[in-house]
Protein backbone atom coordinates (compact mmCIF):
# COMPACT_ATOMS: atom_id res chain seq x y z
CA UNK A 1 0.00 0.00 0.00
CA UNK A 2 1.44 3.35 -0.94
CA UNK A 3 1.66 6.22 1.51
CA UNK A 4 -0.75 9.12 1.52
CA UNK A 5 0.38 11.75 -1.00
CA UNK A 6 1.96 14.91 0.27
CA UNK A 7 0.61 17.46 -2.19
CA UNK A 8 -2.38 18.16 -4.41
CA UNK A 9 -1.20 17.98 -7.98
CA UNK A 10 -1.40 15.80 -11.04
CA UNK A 11 1.90 14.07 -10.38
CA UNK A 12 1.05 13.05 -6.84
CA UNK A 13 1.40 9.31 -6.22
CA UNK A 14 -1.06 7.61 -3.92
CA UNK A 15 -3.34 4.62 -3.57
CA UNK A 16 -7.04 5.38 -3.91
CA UNK A 17 -9.66 2.67 -3.25
CA UNK A 18 -12.40 4.47 -5.15
CA UNK A 19 -14.33 4.09 -8.36
CA UNK A 20 -13.09 6.91 -10.59
CA UNK A 21 -9.98 8.91 -11.29
CA UNK A 22 -7.00 10.47 -9.60
CA UNK A 23 -7.09 13.64 -11.71
CA UNK A 24 -9.80 14.81 -14.09
CA UNK A 25 -9.52 17.88 -16.27
CA UNK A 26 -11.97 20.74 -16.07
CA UNK A 27 -13.21 20.17 -19.59
CA UNK A 28 -15.13 17.12 -18.43
CA UNK A 29 -17.21 19.30 -16.14
CA UNK A 30 -18.52 21.52 -18.91
CA UNK A 31 -21.12 19.17 -20.39
CA UNK A 32 -21.68 16.42 -22.89
CA UNK A 33 -20.17 15.92 -26.29
CA UNK A 34 -21.16 13.51 -29.02
CA UNK A 35 -18.82 11.25 -30.92
CA UNK A 36 -18.26 12.55 -34.43
CA UNK A 37 -17.27 11.01 -37.74
CA UNK A 38 -16.14 12.60 -40.95
CA UNK A 39 -14.65 11.67 -44.31
CA UNK A 40 -11.26 11.08 -42.71
CA UNK A 41 -12.66 7.97 -41.04
CA UNK A 42 -14.45 6.34 -43.95
CA UNK A 43 -14.01 2.58 -44.52
CA UNK A 44 -11.22 2.04 -47.09
CA UNK A 45 -11.56 -0.11 -50.20
CA UNK A 46 -11.80 -3.83 -49.53
CA UNK A 47 -8.58 -5.79 -49.43
CA UNK A 48 -6.31 -2.92 -48.48
CA UNK A 49 -3.46 -3.89 -46.17
CA UNK A 50 -1.68 -1.38 -44.01
CA UNK A 51 -1.95 0.67 -40.88
CA UNK A 52 -4.63 3.24 -40.16
CA UNK A 53 -3.94 6.90 -40.72
CA UNK A 54 -1.87 8.39 -37.90
CA UNK A 55 -3.78 9.56 -34.86
CA UNK A 56 -2.97 13.01 -33.51
CA UNK A 57 -3.29 12.81 -29.72
CA UNK A 58 -5.17 15.67 -28.09
CA UNK A 59 -3.07 18.35 -26.47
CA UNK A 60 -2.59 17.91 -22.71
CA UNK A 61 -5.05 20.06 -20.77
CA UNK A 62 -3.85 23.08 -18.86
CA UNK A 63 -6.26 22.88 -15.92
CA UNK A 64 -6.60 19.92 -13.59
CA UNK A 65 -8.62 19.02 -10.53
CA UNK A 66 -7.34 16.59 -7.93
CA UNK A 67 -9.79 14.36 -6.11
CA UNK A 68 -7.86 15.22 -2.94
CA UNK A 69 -9.48 18.64 -3.22
CA UNK A 70 -12.89 16.98 -3.06
CA UNK A 71 -12.33 14.97 0.09
CA UNK A 72 -10.37 11.94 -1.08
CA UNK A 73 -7.90 10.59 1.46
CA UNK A 74 -5.79 8.25 -0.66
CA UNK A 75 -4.63 6.08 2.22
CA UNK A 76 -5.37 2.80 0.49
CA UNK A 77 -8.18 2.03 2.94
CA UNK A 78 -10.94 4.65 2.82
CA UNK A 79 -13.52 4.39 0.02
CA UNK A 80 -12.99 7.64 -1.92
CA UNK A 81 -15.86 7.17 -4.37
CA UNK A 82 -17.83 10.15 -3.10
CA UNK A 83 -14.87 12.41 -3.77
CA UNK A 84 -14.79 11.46 -7.44
CA UNK A 85 -16.34 13.51 -10.19
CA UNK A 86 -19.92 12.67 -11.26
CA UNK A 87 -20.42 9.17 -9.86
CA UNK A 88 -23.50 7.48 -11.27
CA UNK A 89 -25.93 4.68 -10.58
CA UNK A 90 -26.71 3.27 -14.03
CA UNK A 91 -29.20 0.42 -14.39
CA UNK A 92 -28.58 -0.63 -10.80
CA UNK A 93 -24.82 -0.64 -11.26
CA UNK A 94 -22.68 1.76 -9.32
CA UNK A 95 -19.96 2.83 -11.69
CA UNK A 96 -18.15 5.98 -12.68
CA UNK A 97 -19.03 7.71 -15.94
CA UNK A 98 -17.33 10.71 -17.49
CA UNK A 99 -19.42 12.40 -20.19
CA UNK A 100 -17.21 14.36 -22.54
CA UNK A 101 -17.29 18.12 -22.95
CA UNK A 102 -14.73 18.77 -25.64
CA UNK A 103 -11.04 17.95 -25.61
CA UNK A 104 -9.64 17.02 -22.23
CA UNK A 105 -8.10 14.19 -20.33
CA UNK A 106 -7.08 12.24 -17.33
CA UNK A 107 -3.56 12.40 -15.93
CA UNK A 108 -2.74 9.44 -13.72
CA UNK A 109 0.50 9.18 -11.78
CA UNK A 110 -0.71 7.38 -8.66
CA UNK A 111 -2.65 4.18 -8.09
CA UNK A 112 -6.41 3.69 -8.28
CA UNK A 113 -7.63 0.64 -6.35
CA UNK A 114 -11.00 -0.96 -7.07
CA UNK A 115 -13.52 -1.68 -4.36
CA UNK A 116 -13.69 -5.45 -3.73
CA UNK A 117 -17.12 -5.32 -2.08
CA UNK A 118 -19.47 -6.81 -4.68
CA UNK A 119 -22.38 -5.08 -2.96
CA UNK A 120 -20.87 -1.71 -3.89
CA UNK A 121 -21.02 -2.59 -7.56
CA UNK A 122 -24.46 -3.64 -8.61
CA UNK A 123 -27.86 -5.10 -8.07
CA UNK A 124 -29.82 -6.44 -11.01
CA UNK A 125 -28.66 -6.61 -14.63
CA UNK A 126 -26.75 -3.95 -16.56
CA UNK A 127 -23.58 -3.43 -18.54
CA UNK A 128 -20.84 -3.61 -15.95
CA UNK A 129 -17.86 -1.25 -16.11
CA UNK A 130 -15.57 0.30 -13.53
CA UNK A 131 -14.22 3.43 -15.23
CA UNK A 132 -16.06 4.64 -18.31
CA UNK A 133 -15.51 7.56 -20.69
CA UNK A 134 -18.27 8.05 -23.24
CA UNK A 135 -19.20 10.45 -26.03
CA UNK A 136 -15.85 12.26 -25.83
CA UNK A 137 -13.93 14.02 -28.58
CA UNK A 138 -10.23 14.61 -28.04
CA UNK A 139 -9.70 12.45 -24.96
CA UNK A 140 -6.24 11.83 -23.46
CA UNK A 141 -5.57 9.31 -20.69
CA UNK A 142 -1.90 9.46 -19.82
CA UNK A 143 0.66 9.11 -17.06
CA UNK A 144 2.82 6.58 -15.25
CA UNK A 145 0.16 5.50 -12.76
CA UNK A 146 -1.74 2.27 -12.22
CA UNK A 147 -5.36 1.17 -12.34
CA UNK A 148 -5.64 -1.87 -10.04
CA UNK A 149 -8.84 -3.88 -10.39
CA UNK A 150 -8.02 -6.22 -7.48
CA UNK A 151 -9.45 -9.02 -9.60
CA UNK A 152 -8.25 -11.91 -7.46
CA UNK A 153 -11.26 -11.31 -5.21
CA UNK A 154 -13.57 -11.99 -8.14
CA UNK A 155 -11.55 -14.83 -9.67
CA UNK A 156 -11.23 -16.81 -6.45
CA UNK A 157 -14.88 -16.23 -5.63
CA UNK A 158 -15.94 -18.14 -8.71
CA UNK A 159 -17.98 -15.26 -10.11
CA UNK A 160 -18.97 -16.27 -13.65
CA UNK A 161 -17.70 -14.00 -16.41
CA UNK A 162 -20.16 -13.13 -19.14
CA UNK A 163 -19.32 -13.80 -22.76
CA UNK A 164 -17.77 -11.07 -24.90
CA UNK A 165 -21.00 -10.25 -26.68
CA UNK A 166 -23.43 -10.78 -23.78
CA UNK A 167 -22.58 -8.01 -21.36
CA UNK A 168 -25.48 -8.58 -19.03
CA UNK A 169 -24.36 -9.06 -15.47
CA UNK A 170 -25.77 -10.02 -12.13
CA UNK A 171 -24.44 -9.34 -8.68
CA UNK A 172 -21.61 -11.84 -9.10
CA UNK A 173 -20.37 -10.71 -12.51
CA UNK A 174 -17.13 -8.87 -12.93
CA UNK A 175 -16.52 -5.30 -14.06
CA UNK A 176 -14.28 -4.28 -16.95
CA UNK A 177 -11.56 -1.96 -15.65
CA UNK A 178 -11.60 0.87 -18.22
CA UNK A 179 -13.97 1.41 -21.13
CA UNK A 180 -14.08 4.17 -23.75
CA UNK A 181 -17.42 4.31 -25.56
CA UNK A 182 -18.63 6.22 -28.62
CA UNK A 183 -15.64 8.55 -28.60
CA UNK A 184 -13.41 10.08 -31.26
CA UNK A 185 -9.71 11.03 -31.29
CA UNK A 186 -8.65 9.13 -28.19
CA UNK A 187 -5.11 8.58 -26.86
CA UNK A 188 -4.18 6.26 -23.99
CA UNK A 189 -0.47 6.32 -23.17
CA UNK A 190 1.91 5.14 -20.49
CA UNK A 191 -0.49 3.84 -17.85
CA UNK A 192 -0.60 0.38 -16.28
CA UNK A 193 -3.84 -1.58 -15.83
CA UNK A 194 -3.51 -4.66 -13.68
CA UNK A 195 -5.59 -7.46 -12.24
CA UNK A 196 -8.88 -6.42 -13.78
CA UNK A 197 -11.83 -8.50 -12.68
CA UNK A 198 -12.69 -8.92 -16.36
CA UNK A 199 -11.44 -7.09 -19.49
CA UNK A 200 -8.70 -4.54 -18.83
CA UNK A 201 -9.10 -1.88 -21.56
CA UNK A 202 -11.96 -1.73 -24.07
CA UNK A 203 -12.87 0.58 -26.94
CA UNK A 204 -16.46 0.28 -28.10
CA UNK A 205 -17.78 2.22 -31.12
CA UNK A 206 -14.79 4.58 -31.24
CA UNK A 207 -12.96 6.39 -34.05
CA UNK A 208 -9.29 7.39 -34.28
CA UNK A 209 -7.75 5.66 -31.27
CA UNK A 210 -4.09 5.50 -30.24
CA UNK A 211 -2.83 3.19 -27.50
CA UNK A 212 0.90 3.50 -26.86
CA UNK A 213 3.29 2.30 -24.16
CA UNK A 214 0.55 0.75 -22.04
CA UNK A 215 1.24 -2.18 -19.69
CA UNK A 216 -1.46 -4.71 -18.82
CA UNK A 217 -0.83 -7.35 -16.18
CA UNK A 218 -2.85 -10.21 -14.77
CA UNK A 219 -2.08 -13.90 -14.17
CA UNK A 220 -2.33 -16.42 -16.99
CA UNK A 221 -5.07 -18.29 -15.14
CA UNK A 222 -7.29 -15.23 -14.54
CA UNK A 223 -10.51 -16.00 -16.46
CA UNK A 224 -11.82 -13.82 -19.30
CA UNK A 225 -9.33 -11.02 -18.63
CA UNK A 226 -8.73 -9.81 -22.19
CA UNK A 227 -5.99 -7.20 -22.39
CA UNK A 228 -7.16 -4.73 -25.07
CA UNK A 229 -10.63 -5.37 -26.50
CA UNK A 230 -11.94 -3.61 -29.62
CA UNK A 231 -15.55 -3.63 -30.82
CA UNK A 232 -17.11 -1.53 -33.56
CA UNK A 233 -14.06 0.73 -33.73
CA UNK A 234 -12.33 2.21 -36.79
CA UNK A 235 -8.83 3.65 -37.14
CA UNK A 236 -7.13 2.07 -34.12
CA UNK A 237 -3.37 2.00 -33.48
CA UNK A 238 -1.97 -0.14 -30.64
CA UNK A 239 1.80 0.16 -30.35
CA UNK A 240 4.59 -0.76 -27.94
CA UNK A 241 2.30 -2.34 -25.36
CA UNK A 242 3.09 -5.19 -22.98
CA UNK A 243 0.19 -7.49 -22.20
CA UNK A 244 0.03 -10.43 -19.79
CA UNK A 245 -3.44 -11.80 -19.07
CA UNK A 246 -5.68 -14.85 -18.88
CA UNK A 247 -7.35 -14.45 -22.28
CA UNK A 248 -6.66 -12.68 -25.59
CA UNK A 249 -3.90 -10.09 -25.32
CA UNK A 250 -5.64 -8.14 -28.09
CA UNK A 251 -9.20 -9.00 -29.13
CA UNK A 252 -10.66 -7.54 -32.34
CA UNK A 253 -14.41 -7.91 -32.68
CA UNK A 254 -17.26 -7.16 -35.08
CA UNK A 255 -17.30 -3.77 -36.78
CA UNK A 256 -13.57 -3.10 -36.54
CA UNK A 257 -11.52 -1.89 -39.51
CA UNK A 258 -8.22 -0.11 -40.14
CA UNK A 259 -6.59 -1.61 -37.07
CA UNK A 260 -2.81 -1.64 -36.52
CA UNK A 261 -1.18 -3.73 -33.78
CA UNK A 262 2.58 -3.17 -33.73
CA UNK A 263 5.40 -3.78 -31.27
CA UNK A 264 3.19 -5.62 -28.78
CA UNK A 265 4.60 -8.25 -26.41
CA UNK A 266 2.03 -10.85 -25.37
CA UNK A 267 2.26 -13.56 -22.73
CA UNK A 268 0.87 -15.25 -20.86
CA UNK A 269 -2.47 -15.21 -22.65
CA UNK A 270 -4.37 -16.62 -25.61
CA UNK A 271 -2.55 -14.62 -28.28
CA UNK A 272 -3.74 -11.86 -30.61
CA UNK A 273 -7.20 -12.71 -31.93
CA UNK A 274 -9.83 -11.61 -34.39
CA UNK A 275 -13.11 -12.90 -32.95
CA UNK A 276 -14.93 -14.95 -31.89
CA UNK A 277 -17.37 -13.74 -34.50
CA UNK A 278 -20.86 -14.80 -35.49
CA UNK A 279 -22.15 -16.26 -32.25
CA UNK A 280 -25.86 -17.00 -32.20
CA UNK A 281 -26.17 -16.51 -35.95
CA UNK A 282 -24.97 -12.91 -35.79
CA UNK A 283 -23.50 -11.07 -38.74
CA UNK A 284 -19.95 -9.83 -38.20
CA UNK A 285 -17.55 -7.87 -40.41
CA UNK A 286 -13.86 -7.19 -39.74
CA UNK A 287 -11.49 -5.77 -42.37
CA UNK A 288 -8.09 -4.17 -42.91
CA UNK A 289 -6.18 -5.42 -39.89
CA UNK A 290 -2.37 -5.38 -39.64
CA UNK A 291 -0.51 -7.18 -36.87
CA UNK A 292 3.19 -6.42 -37.23
CA UNK A 293 6.44 -6.90 -35.31
CA UNK A 294 4.89 -8.59 -32.28
CA UNK A 295 6.26 -11.17 -29.82
CA UNK A 296 4.30 -13.93 -28.15
CA UNK A 297 5.75 -16.01 -25.32
CA UNK A 298 4.12 -19.07 -23.80
CA UNK A 299 0.65 -18.31 -25.18
CA UNK A 300 -1.97 -20.88 -26.18
CA UNK A 301 -2.25 -19.36 -29.67
CA UNK A 302 -0.15 -16.96 -31.66
CA UNK A 303 -2.19 -15.03 -34.23
CA UNK A 304 -5.72 -16.34 -34.47
CA UNK A 305 -9.02 -15.88 -36.30
CA UNK A 306 -11.97 -17.57 -34.59
CA UNK A 307 -15.60 -17.73 -35.69
CA UNK A 308 -18.69 -19.53 -34.44
CA UNK A 309 -20.71 -21.84 -36.64
CA UNK A 310 -23.98 -20.36 -37.86
CA UNK A 311 -22.84 -16.76 -38.26
CA UNK A 312 -22.51 -14.63 -41.38
CA UNK A 313 -20.38 -11.76 -42.65
CA UNK A 314 -16.68 -11.66 -43.40
CA UNK A 315 -13.09 -11.29 -42.25
CA UNK A 316 -10.89 -9.96 -45.04
CA UNK A 317 -7.77 -7.94 -45.71
CA UNK A 318 -5.65 -9.19 -42.79
CA UNK A 319 -1.84 -9.16 -42.58
CA UNK A 320 0.19 -10.91 -39.88
CA UNK A 321 3.82 -9.91 -40.39
CA UNK A 322 7.01 -10.19 -38.34
CA UNK A 323 5.51 -12.39 -35.64
CA UNK A 324 7.99 -13.96 -33.21
CA UNK A 325 6.76 -16.88 -31.12
CA UNK A 326 8.43 -18.72 -28.26
CA UNK A 327 6.93 -21.91 -26.83
CA UNK A 328 3.51 -21.03 -28.25
CA UNK A 329 1.06 -23.93 -28.40
CA UNK A 330 -0.18 -23.17 -31.96
CA UNK A 331 1.30 -20.08 -33.65
CA UNK A 332 -1.06 -19.81 -36.68
CA UNK A 333 -4.77 -20.48 -36.16
CA UNK A 334 -7.97 -20.12 -38.15
CA UNK A 335 -10.80 -21.85 -36.31
CA UNK A 336 -14.25 -21.60 -37.90
CA UNK A 337 -15.61 -24.13 -35.43
CA UNK A 338 -14.87 -22.08 -32.33
CA UNK A 339 -16.73 -23.20 -29.22
CA UNK A 340 -16.00 -22.04 -25.67
CA UNK A 341 -17.70 -24.96 -23.92
CA UNK A 342 -17.91 -28.74 -24.22
CA UNK A 343 -20.17 -29.02 -27.28
CA UNK A 344 -21.71 -26.67 -29.84
CA UNK A 345 -24.37 -27.50 -32.44
CA UNK A 346 -23.17 -28.11 -35.99
CA UNK A 347 -24.42 -25.41 -38.36
CA UNK A 348 -23.73 -24.80 -42.03
CA UNK A 349 -23.58 -21.00 -42.19
CA UNK A 350 -20.29 -19.27 -41.39
CA UNK A 351 -18.42 -15.98 -41.33
CA UNK A 352 -16.32 -16.03 -44.52
CA UNK A 353 -12.54 -15.66 -44.15
CA UNK A 354 -10.50 -14.42 -47.12
CA UNK A 355 -7.42 -12.43 -48.03
CA UNK A 356 -5.32 -13.34 -45.00
CA UNK A 357 -1.52 -13.17 -45.33
CA UNK A 358 1.12 -14.58 -42.97
CA UNK A 359 4.66 -13.32 -43.53
CA UNK A 360 7.77 -13.72 -41.39
CA UNK A 361 6.30 -15.97 -38.69
CA UNK A 362 9.25 -17.45 -36.79
CA UNK A 363 10.03 -19.25 -33.54
CA UNK A 364 8.96 -22.33 -31.61
CA UNK A 365 5.72 -24.18 -30.90
CA UNK A 366 4.73 -26.81 -28.34
CA UNK A 367 1.90 -28.69 -30.09
CA UNK A 368 1.11 -27.78 -33.72
CA UNK A 369 2.62 -25.10 -36.01
CA UNK A 370 -0.43 -24.36 -38.17
CA UNK A 371 -4.15 -25.04 -37.69
CA UNK A 372 -6.50 -23.95 -40.49
CA UNK A 373 -9.96 -25.37 -39.76
CA UNK A 374 -12.26 -23.66 -42.25
CA UNK A 375 -15.95 -24.03 -42.95
CA UNK A 376 -17.43 -26.54 -45.40
CA UNK A 377 -20.00 -23.96 -46.45
CA UNK A 378 -17.60 -21.00 -46.61
CA UNK A 379 -14.04 -22.28 -47.13
CA UNK A 380 -11.12 -19.96 -46.42
CA UNK A 381 -9.90 -18.32 -49.63
CA UNK A 382 -6.83 -16.33 -50.58
CA UNK A 383 -4.61 -17.46 -47.72
CA UNK A 384 -0.91 -16.76 -48.19
CA UNK A 385 1.97 -18.26 -46.21
CA UNK A 386 5.39 -16.70 -46.80
CA UNK A 387 8.69 -16.98 -44.95
CA UNK A 388 7.38 -19.25 -42.18
CA UNK A 389 10.02 -20.88 -39.96
CA UNK A 390 8.58 -22.76 -37.00
CA UNK A 391 10.35 -25.43 -34.97
CA UNK A 392 8.99 -27.67 -32.20
CA UNK A 393 10.02 -27.47 -28.58
CA UNK A 394 11.01 -31.08 -27.90
CA UNK A 395 11.83 -30.73 -24.24
CA UNK A 396 9.88 -29.47 -21.27
CA UNK A 397 7.07 -32.00 -21.05
CA UNK A 398 4.67 -30.21 -23.41
CA UNK A 399 3.22 -33.47 -24.74
CA UNK A 400 2.63 -34.89 -28.20
CA UNK A 401 3.59 -32.91 -31.29
CA UNK A 402 1.41 -32.67 -34.41
CA UNK A 403 1.97 -31.52 -37.96
CA UNK A 404 0.08 -28.75 -39.78
CA UNK A 405 -3.68 -29.24 -40.13
CA UNK A 406 -5.95 -27.86 -42.85
CA UNK A 407 -9.61 -28.27 -43.71
CA UNK A 408 -11.22 -26.42 -46.61
CA UNK A 409 -8.31 -23.96 -46.67
CA UNK A 410 -7.26 -22.49 -50.04
CA UNK A 411 -4.25 -20.35 -50.83
CA UNK A 412 -0.58 -20.51 -51.66
CA UNK A 413 2.85 -20.89 -50.08
CA UNK A 414 5.91 -18.80 -50.86
CA UNK A 415 9.08 -20.57 -49.73
CA UNK A 416 10.51 -20.97 -47.25
CA UNK A 417 7.62 -22.46 -45.30
CA UNK A 418 8.92 -24.71 -42.52
CA UNK A 419 7.36 -27.11 -41.89
CA UNK A 420 5.63 -27.27 -45.29
CA UNK A 421 1.86 -26.84 -45.11
CA UNK A 422 1.09 -29.41 -47.79
CA UNK A 423 -2.55 -29.58 -46.77
CA UNK A 424 -3.18 -26.02 -48.03
CA UNK A 425 -5.09 -26.35 -51.31
CA UNK A 426 -4.15 -24.26 -54.33
CA UNK A 427 -6.55 -22.07 -56.23
CA UNK A 428 -10.01 -20.97 -55.19
CA UNK A 429 -12.77 -22.94 -53.46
Amino acid sequence: MMRRPRSLNASTAGSFPFLLVLVVTSSFLSGRCLATTDSHHRRPPAGRHGPPRPVSPPSPPATTFSVLQYGAVGDGDKDDTKASVRPRVVGGVRREVVDGGGAGGLSLDGTIVANTDSGAWCSGNAVQQWLEFRSCTGLTIQGSGTVDGQGSHWWSGGAPATDIDADRVGTNNRPTALRVYESTNVAVTGITIQNSARFHLTFDTCRAVEVRGVAIRSPGDSPNTDGIHLAGSVGVSIQNATVACGDDCVSIQDGCSRVLVRGVTCGPGHGISIGGLGKGGAMAVVSDVTVQDVSLVGTSAGVRIKTWQGGSGSVRGVLFSGVRVSAVKTPIVIDQYYCDHATCANQTAAVAVSGVAYSGITGTYTQRPVYLACSDAAPCAGLRLEDIKLAPVKEGGYGRLYGPFCWKAYGDEVRPVVPPVDCLMAGEP
